[in-house]
């Protein structure tokens, strides 16, 4: 091992070609042969490799985040990429760290985190008089990521939205009682309710409310938002948020929405169906909240471990050659979630695509021989799915000033859908976007919207820095499920995507 983390300690320069930059800016046909070096099979076999099992899921904060970094780290070497700084820190084992103290470099960055495991035999039950459901993990429910151990059996309240807003008359709790009750309330917020609501503000009231669990699901009302993302409505893996010292955090599950409308329809016919309800609640935001007359039994053990999360930067230098050159960052997760419950994710849509892409970019734009007018800095984040840990990082510790960043290019379950491209753009013209769509051939496939959340493109926008996320449009049914494999990833979206984010690329690092 102490071979391949000198991968992680230090990449080498290597001088692009003399005449590289005698080249016009804009020379296109250099970008043409770029385009057309590009291979769907070379993405589809990184896209296999790293949702293979012997990665494991790919967890962050585990030997396989570690694992899943050094193959990156090696590909960027083998391609000649630069490191981002220049002097390697002290390899002294350091706090929880350890020996991987030795990854502290300026172009790799490394933080302690808690890694959670669910352990492999959780159950989860529903009664109502004498019958009895036992639902099944992965298909009719997964436990919330980073849920404490538990072992309850309480009747279940169906709270709505989950959203108690007294103030502007919206309040799904109003009058009930929850305390030592299981709470159940869909995702999101109805489309006319004006506020922001995340999950950890539900999970926040139930708690204050002395709710002792909570059940979350996708209603079968998708929001145009969940529709544009092309999600499902399965039971999905989800990082839940932690509580504060005096607040642990609460346990949860996210279940399907046929076991949901088992609960909500249990009492009688008189509530109607959960998406008559759904429907009812977007369209008059008047509460529907009530006790579904179902107990629930919840048990499953869960494990957290410290461990280090491992973010892999390279770059590839401009014509620039100031000390602080103006750069491009094109950025995508590769961490997944692991084992969890028995089951293991392979993460292959979710975001092995977007970092086979990722690297296949590396190749054409080093292999191009072409040196373009601004620097482009190549970053494979973890971190992602336990809430954008490892961009944050990155914006705490920048490996060039976050002023020379004229934007981030987001890339992030790519590997499934329609044929068509999702782009939302923060900060810069769409037009932008476009161009680089007629330069890729891809003009009449790009769907363009504003910033959308959801992704390492959302504390960049945070912190004023233009951004472009890109996703393949239409629906991933495999979203935060065991079921996300290789064999479900389609070569000529992994290749358009590509297309269009090496001509985005080129685009704006060439730009006046």
């Amino acid at each position: 091992m102490g071979a391949r983390l000198a991968v992680l300690c230090w990449l080498f320069v290597v001088a692009l070609p003399a005449a590289a930059s005698a080249e016009p800016l804009q020379d296109q046909s250099a970008l043409a042969k770029a385009l057309a070096s590009l291979s769907g099979n070379r993405m589809l076999a990184d896209v296999t490799r790293l949702s293979a099992p012997d990665f494991n899921g790919r967890q962050t904060g585990t030997e396989d985040d570690l694992h899943s970094g050094l193959f990156v780290a090696e590909r960027f070497q083998s391609l000649g990429l630069q490191p981002s700084g220049s002097q390697p820190l002290s390899a002294t084992p350091t706090g929880p760290l350890g020996p991987q103290a030795a990854l502290s470099q300026p172009w790799t960055m490394v933080e302690a985190v808690t890694a959670t495991r669910i352990g492999d035999a959780p159950q989860l039950e529903l009664s109502s008089g004498s019958h009895l459901v036992t639902a099944r993990p992965g298909t009719d429910y997964l436990p919330i990521l980073g849920s404490p151990p538990v072992n309850v059996t309480a009747p279940v309240v169906f709270v709505g939205y989950g959203i108690s807003d007294p103030v502007n008359g919206f309040d799904e709790y109003e009058g009930l009682d929850v305390k030592n009750r299981i709470v159940l309330f869909l995702r999101g917020k109805p489309e006319e309710y004006p506020a922001q609501v995340r999950h950890a503000d539900k999970e926040r009231v139930a708690r204050d409310k002395g709710a002792i669990a909570f059940l979350t699901m996708t209603g079968p009302v998708m929001s145009a938002y969940e529709s544009r993302r092309g999600m499902g409505t399965g039971p999905l893996a989800y990082y839940g948020q932690p509580g504060a010292e005096s607040r642990p955090t609460l346990p949860g599950a996210w279940i399907s929405p046929e076991l949901a409308d088992k609960i909500h329809s249990a009492r009688s016919a008189k509530e109607g169906s959960l998406r008559e309800t759904q429907e009812q609640l977007n369209r008059t935001l008047a509460p529907k909240s009530f006790s579904t007359g179902v107990s629930a039994h919840l048990k499953w053990d869960s494990r957290q471990n410290l461990g280090t999360m491992v973010n892999v930067l390279g770059i590839i230098p401009g014509q620039d050659s100031s000390a602080q050159p103006d750069l491009v960052l094109i950025g995508a997760h590769r961490d997944h979630f692991g084992r969890q419950a028995g089951l293991l994710f392979p993460g292959a849509d979710d975001n092995a695509s977007g970092t086979a892409i990722l690297l296949e970019v590396v190749r054409a734009l080093a292999q191009s021989g072409v040196k373009l007018k601004r620097a482009i800095l190549f970053a494979s984040f973890s971190g992602e799915e336990q809430g954008l840990l490892g961009s944050k990082l990155y914006l705490r510790r920048p490996a060039r000033p976050l002023g020379n960043t004229v934007a981030m290019i987001n890339v992030d379950h790519a590997g499934i859908g329609n044929g068509r491209l999702t782009v939302g753009v923060s900060g810069l013209p769409k037009t932008i976007a476009t161009e680089a769509g007629q330069l890729a051939g891809l003009a009449d496939k790009l769907d363009l919207f504003g910033f959308f959340p959801g992704g390492d493109h959302e504390p960049f926008k945070e912190a004023g820095i233009p951004t472009i996320a890109i996703v393949s449009a239409g629906a991933h049914p495999h979203f935060h499920q065991s079921t996300d494999t290789a064999e479900t990833v389609q070569i000529d979206i992994l290749q358009a995507v590509a297309r269009y984010v090496l001509a985005l690329t080129w685009h704006l690092a060439n730009a006046p």
